[in-house]
């Protein structure tokens, strides 16, 4: 089981134009929340190298929005844009070297994640959305091993889940926008304790 705090950010890009003359977007915010899940694996250990491979879920309260862009007017659209990720998963390779308990390492591979996009304009009304977003995961940490079977540690992990488009019906959105694409990338940063199963290991990790 894991648990921590993460932050997004959010790339929103539009026919109105970049919001300034070296941006690559229409509007840029950024989110914040908690996060909690668990997960399931194998490891495999030769002398001092690790490697393995494993799958998790979580729940996510990462939501954040441009409110207070769209109304300082320092972006060219007037509605509020709003991005939450509600919960996800990951199926990752893993690989690290142990020192005595200690075991630095390594993760990357598929990531899930499923994500709530609301778009409010002033008098145009609302349209929200979901997306199942599908993308890559990377990251590190470092573990320690408490006892021969419980294992503690601290991970970073950056998450894209690649753009998504709500297209216009045909031409405008369903509350009246000009189409648009979202870009959302994440950084994760959790402790976690792991229960190890099994016999007697050769090494201490």
């Amino acid at each position: 089981m894991f648990g921590g705090g993460g932050w997004g950010n959010h790339n929103v890009s539009n026919a109105s134009g970049p919001a300034s003359t070296f941006a690559n977007y229409t509007a840029n915010y950024s989110s914040q929340g908690g996060m909690a899940g668990g997960e399931a694996g194998f490891n495999w250990q030769s002398g001092n190298y690790v490697l393995g491979i494993e799958a998790d879920g979580f729940w996510s309260g990462i939501s954040g929005n441009d409110t207070a862009a769209v109304n300082a007017g320092t972006v060219p659209i007037t509605s509020v844009d709003q991005d939450s990720l509600r919960w996800g998963g990951t199926l990752r390779a893993r690989g690290g070297i142990a020192v005595d308990r200690l075991l630095l390492f390594f993760t990357g591979g598929w990531a899930y994640g499923d994500l709530l996009h609301t778009n409010t304009a002033p008098a145009l009304g609302t349209d929200q959305f979901t997306v199942h977003g599908n993308g890559l995961t990377a990251g590190g940490g470092i573990a320690y091993a408490v006892t021969n079977n419980l294992i503690g540690k601290v991970e970073y992990r950056y998450y894209n889940f690649n753009a998504y488009s709500r297209p216009g019906l045909p031409i405008f959105t369903a509350n009246g926008q000009l189409p648009y694409t979202v870009n959302s990338t994440y950084s994760v940063v959790t402790v976690g304790l792991d229960y190890k199963f099994g016999g007697p290991v050769v090494a201490k990790y």
